[in-house]
């Protein structure tokens, strides 16, 4: 059976592509056959996959055309599809109806949360999302606890009758993990050890779909 996660947000910026590629890295490192699809114009996770070393859990890419379907090789059997800024309309509506589940990053940020409020709304009126064929979750990015901009963002959201998987932190694990084509979970548990807690509460949502 396939299995596919689309990481969505209209806003630029919010960590879409770095959910993305780590997600993509979970699934391979858990010896599932994943293909990562960009639809985003940038192709950053396309361009990242270039850096990835062969001696990792491999993850494929694959070319999806401007307007056309995404359809992965036969022997898929994970699917993560990052998406471009302003994602919305027939598009928006062509790639929820063909995944399982989708993920909305949210950075704490008064622009990405006005954004984004705009955005849920939309994704919430969509005819497959209505009918529970796909399921929508949040998972906050780059959140420093201490701030304000924190406690603003956690407001927003529990306002919301969306589940809030995680917060994953403001780190350059992350950074430092993909400029070589990793993910955090091909690092070492020592170095990974918060941001691999964090990430806990996604695992299980997105397991959870196998059910």
């Amino acid at each position: 059976m396939l299995h596919s996660f689309l990481i969505a947000n209209p806003k630029g910026g919010c960590g879409k592509t770095t959910l993305a590629i780590n997600l993509a890295g979970y699934f391979a490192r858990r010896g599932h056959r994943v293909m990562l699809g960009d639809i985003d114009r940038q192709q950053s996770a396309r361009e990242w996959l270039k850096l990835r070393p062969a001696g990792l859990p491999p993850i494929r890419g694959w070319d999806v055309e401007p307007g056309e379907a995404a359809h992965p090789p036969r022997d898929t059997t994970h699917v993560v599809l990052d998406t471009p800024a302003g994602l919305h309309g027939k598009k928006l509506d062509q790639v929820v109806k063909r995944v399982h589940r989708v993920i909305v990053p949210l950075q704490p940020s008064i622009f990405d949360i006005l954004a984004t409020k705009d955005f849920l709304d939309i994704l919430l009126e969509e005819k497959a999302v209505r009918s529970q064929k796909t399921f929508v979750a949040i998972v906050g990015m780059r959140v420093d606890q201490r701030t304000r901009a924190a406690h603003e963002l956690e407001r927003f959201l529990e306002g919301l009758d969306l589940p809030v998987l995680s917060y994953l932190r403001d780190t350059q694990v992350y950074v430092q993990a993909a400029a070589h084509g990793m993910t955090v979970f091909d690092l070492s548990p020592s170095r990974a050890e918060k941001d691999l807690e964090q990430w806990r509460p996604i695992i299980d949502w997105v397991e959870s779909a196998h059910e």
